[in-house]
């Protein structure tokens, strides 16, 4: 072997360093050639996971929602339930929550992030660590929180009637869109705020030491040095909480909000209160279908941003 290297050294013109030559291959050493087997019998697994847990189930969404209760297969619980007053409702409302909550987010985000990033205060660090434990939380306890604060018996009605003796407080928004809107901006806002403090750590501090040495105001330094550095940052959260948003349903759910009807809660009430399983499955269809577009572009922002 140690021949056969050394018979591998070459020299090239005179006075020029030593070229080694190593082989490019297992094979060109003598070993075994990688044949992928070993490859595919660990692949298997996790495939076939994957296919038992959720592309089987939803193999039966797809099949059910051409599977009308008359037998045979069609395309016409897709006609009747496009048509439904119900479905172009609740798309609407579920677009208009998701785009309204994700607007809210981006901006109460970017503002937060600003302050626990450039604004030193006592406790910063702790908040910027609340953050990521904030993540966790599943969102039906964030609207049990403000349900406990301005429910029709919650703190600040309960607080109202006990100052002015009235019979009832006048915060009744929470069972409205309104109240849906405040929660879910409420419980996405962190999921901005996480990718923007970390774009803001890695931002150079010398550019906004020379913006203010040059005399630029804070909401000039913010606007021109700051924003286009969080520009990919906020395309990524934002993106994410859309997608998150468009499918939410433990918000709307334990809000209680009467006429809010979104995607998921067609779901809900098509299979469990009306068991008409296969309006429910193409509605179910239509909402994976916006959710795999919106992720998709999300992993895009995600790979150019480098989150």
């Amino acid at each position: 072997m140690a021949s056969t290297v050394a018979g591998d050294v070459s020299s090239g013109a005179s006075g020029s360093r030593p070229v080694l030559n190593l082989p490019h291959s297992p094979k060109d050493m003598g070993g075994t050639p990688s044949t992928g087997l070993s490859s595919l019998v660990w692949a298997l697994p996790p495939v076939a996971v994957l296919a038992v847990v959720f592309l089987y189930p939803l193999a039966l969404v797809v099949q059910q929602s051409v599977s009308p209760d008359e037998g045979g297969t069609s395309l016409a619980p897709y006609g009747d339930v496009f048509a439904s007053a119900s479905f172009r409702s609740a798309l609407t409302t579920t677009v208009w929550l998701a785009v309204g909550s994700t607007v809210g987010c981006l901006v109460l985000g970017f503002v937060l992030a600003l302050v626990i990033a450039f604004v030193p205060f006592p406790g910063g660090r702790a908040v910027a660590k609340f953050i990521d434990v904030f993540l966790s939380f599943p969102s039906f306890l964030i609207t049990l929180a403000l349900l406990f604060i301005y429910g029709t018996v919650g703190m600040a009605n309960g607080v109202w009637t006990d100052v002015t003796g009235a019979a009832d407080g006048p915060f009744h928004f929470l069972t409205t869109p309104w109240g849906v809107l405040l929660a879910e901006i409420t419980y996405f806002t962190p999921f901005v705020m996480r990718p923007l403090l970390a774009a803001f750590s890695q931002l150079d501090t010398a550019q906004l030491e020379v913006a203010s040495s040059l005399g630029a105001r804070p909401a000039r330094i913010v606007r021109q040095v700051i924003l286009p550095e969080a520009l990919p940052a906020l395309a990524a959260g934002g993106s994410l909480v859309l997608v998150m948003c468009l499918n939410e349903f433990g918000i709307v759910l334990f809000t209680g909000a009467k006429g809010v009807t979104t995607l998921p809660m067609l779901v809900y009430s098509k299979a469990i209160l009306e068991s008409d399983y296969p309006a429910a499955c193409v509605v179910a269809v239509v909402n994976i279908a916006i959710s795999v577009g919106l992720y998709s572009l999300y992993r895009m922002v995600s790979r150019r941003v480098g989150a």
